[in-house]
């Protein structure tokens, strides 16, 4: 498994996951509805992924055995919304074992606690149901989350807006894109400060003239 530096890891933590998403041909976004908890909670590290069934976290829990501190758990739960299969005590299992945080296909629960703990957690929503423990799956091998691929040891970024993975072969490659994007972006701020226009910067006339914007 190739492992991103955590040189590579520290400057993608200063990055947006839409600026990152753009960067690498916009790709690697999850799923809009797999947000954060706590809004002005980021998290960043690499995948330790979980492959679950609906309403069981025996895998989870195994999961956290195996765990590596600033590691992301990535679970696909199957997008299931009608149990909670995370919640406080997985939480602070889950700070014990240096987890940088979780991004879940599915839900959790004691949502006011984990907010509490200061730990980053992006789910689908919240369920106050149960989970069984009885049902087998997978750690650390190739998942669909979010409909995004991940494989383990990728670059998982979340902020307010959503998820985004970046494949571990090419998290150089994506830092120097989108570190080239924010440089663009920022001469573009201070270009429309100058007084120029949206249209003009992105080079527009010739495609509103041919559609016939008036």
């Amino acid at each position: 498994m190739l492992t991103v530096s955590k040189e590579v890891l520290s400057k993608l933590a200063g990055i947006g996951t839409a600026t990152i998403h753009e960067a690498q041909g916009q790709i690697g976004a999850m799923d809009n509805v797999i947000k954060p908890i706590d809004p002005a909670r980021r998290l960043i590290g690499r995948a330790l992924t979980v492959d679950t069934r609906p309403a069981d976290n025996l895998m989870i829990h195994y999961a956290l055995t195996k765990a590596q501190p600033g590691d992301v758990l990535v679970v696909d739960a199957k997008g299931f919304t009608e149990a909670g299969p995370w919640g406080d005590i997985l939480t602070l299992a889950a700070q014990k074992a240096g987890l940088a945080g979780l991004v879940i296909d599915g839900m959790v629960r004691d949502a006011d606690v984990i907010v509490e703990l200061g730990f980053p957690v992006f789910c689908r929503g919240l369920s106050i149901k149960g989970t069984n423990k009885a049902q087998p799956g997978r750690v650390n091998e190739a998942i669909l989350c979010g409909g995004v691929t991940v494989n383990p040891g990728d670059v998982v970024v979340g902020d307010r807006d959503g998820v985004v993975v970046v494949a571990a072969e090419r998290a150089g490659e994506v830092l120097a894109a989108s570190e080239a994007r924010e440089a663009k972006e920022e001469t573009m701020r201070a270009d429309l400060n100058a007084g120029k226009t949206t249209v003009e910067l992105l080079g527009l006339e010739p495609l509103l003239k041919k559609i016939g914007a008036s």
